[in-house]
Formats: structure tokens, C-alpha cells, sequence
């Protein structure tokens, strides 16, 4: 299968086209490892933060409730142990992390294996520009140009302020930076929608030396405002 993807204008029309690499759009898919790779991301969202007083930790005396015998019940030593009312909880959760280690190879690589994937089923997209102004009208429809499937990913770059802001709100989208692109967002949706700024963006690498740093402070000025 040819690795040339055409690039479609926001009304349909072919404006040109762009070769992706085989390194990184025609590889094997390798699914253990991309399984590996999403959970351990889906495991490093988790907070880790639950936690419940054990009998130690709850409020109450430590004097035996009643006696040992003469009274027919079960005997009790603390009003704190489990068995009480507002007693104590046994083998509740505590604060812990659920970080797995996940060198930056097996996530390239399992990027790597999804995007052969959608590739070879036809299910990437490039379109030169989404919107000139402010719309979600139209920004909707030239995505949904490509695809009436219910999920679809689409990747902006940093600069497209405007095609941002149209689609935000829009459903059934999810929108990321090419810096942010993940295996497990790719395989949540159904199709792939690149812009194409965004993709020479992608193809281009991250940033680095001065320009990365630069590249950061604009991400936490655009977070903070």
C-alpha cells in the first residue's frame, strides 16, 4: 500500500498530497506491547489518593465495651475494631502509586504500531487548513468530511488558534497538539484527522535546544490563560 496520503481542502477538494514515512506509518503492529503501553498510561492517571482509618486512626476509647462473659454476646475488646460502628476499617486502601515503568522506546513504538495501523486501514487524513474564522459550523463539517464515524481525533498545531477554538466544544472530537499524540487517544477514536501544519509538525520531531524551551513557556502561558 502506497504511504501517500492526499491533502483535501475544508470543501473537499485535493490541494496536494504528502508522503508519510514507512518508519513510522508502515510498521509491524506489535499488540502486546501497545496493550502494555496503554495500561500503563491508563495506570498513571489514576490519582492513588483513596484511603480509609484503620483502628488505630478512628476516634474512640480503648476500654472493653462490656464484660468478657455473662452477657451472651459476641466478646469485644474495642468499640474501635472493625466490628463496631464507626470502627475502624481492615485492609482498606492507602495512598499509593500506580506509575509502571515504561522506557520511551516501547512508547514510540507502540505509537508507531497504531499509526501503521490506521494507515493501512485508510483511516488517517490530511487536510490543509480547517478554518479560516471563527466557526464550529464549519469546522465541524470540514472534518466530518473524511468520516461519519462517531469518534474522531484531530490534531492541530500550537498555531491554529482560530480551528482550536471552533472545536473545541465540538462532540464526539478529541483534540490534541502533535507533541501529544499518544497510542491510546489513536485507538479510542475511529479516525485520524491531521492538519497539515500539524503533520509536518509531527513528522518534523520535537523541538529542541532554545526552541523547546520557548515551545514550553507558550504551553504554560496557553494553559494558565
Amino acid at each position: 500500500m502506497a504511504l501517500k496520503v492526499d491533502i483535501k481542502s475544508a470543501a473537499g477538494k485535493v490541494t496536494g498530497s504528502i508522503d508519510l514515512p514507512a518508519a513510522t506509518f508502515d510498521v509491524q503492529t506489535n499488540v502486546p506491547l501497545i496493550h502494555q503501553v496503554v495500561v500503563a498510561q491508563l495506570a498513571a492517571a489514576r490519582a492513588g489518593t483513596a484511603k480509609t482509618k484503620n483502628r488505630g486512626e478512628v476516634s474512640g476509647t480503648g476500654k472493653k465495651p462490656f464484660a468478657q462473659k455473662g452477657t451472651g454476646r459476641a466478646r469485644q475488646g474495642s468499640v474501635r475494631a472493625p466490628l463496631q460502628r464507626h470502627g475502624g476499617v481492615s485492609h482498606g486502601p492507602v495512598p499509593r502509586s500506580y506509575d509502571q515503568r515504561t522506557p520511551k522506546k516501547m512508547i514510540a513504538a507502540a505509537l508507531k504500531g497504531v499509526l501503521s495501523d490506521r494507515q493501512r486501514n485508510e483511516r488517517i487524513y490530511v487536510i490543509d487548513s480547517i478554518t479560516a474564522a471563527p466557526s464550529t459550523k464549519a469546522a465541524i463539517a470540514a472534518v466530518r468530511q473524511f468520516s461519519d464515524r462517531k469518534n474522531v481525533l484531530v490534531v492541530l498545531s500550537r498555531a491554529e488558534d482560530i480551528s482550536w477554538r471552533s472545536l473545541r466544544n465540538a462532540e464526539d472530537m478529541h483534540l490534541l497538539v502533535p507533541d501529544q499524540l499518544n497510542a491510546y487517544d489513536i485507538l479510542k477514536s475511529d479516525d485520524l484527522v491531521f492538519t497539515q501544519a500539524a503533520i509536518n509538525d509531527f513528522l518534523a520531531g520535537p523541538v529542541k535546544g532554545k526552541g523547546a524551551t520557548a515551545v514550553a513557556r507558550e504551553s504554560e502561558l496557553e494553559a494558565t490563560a
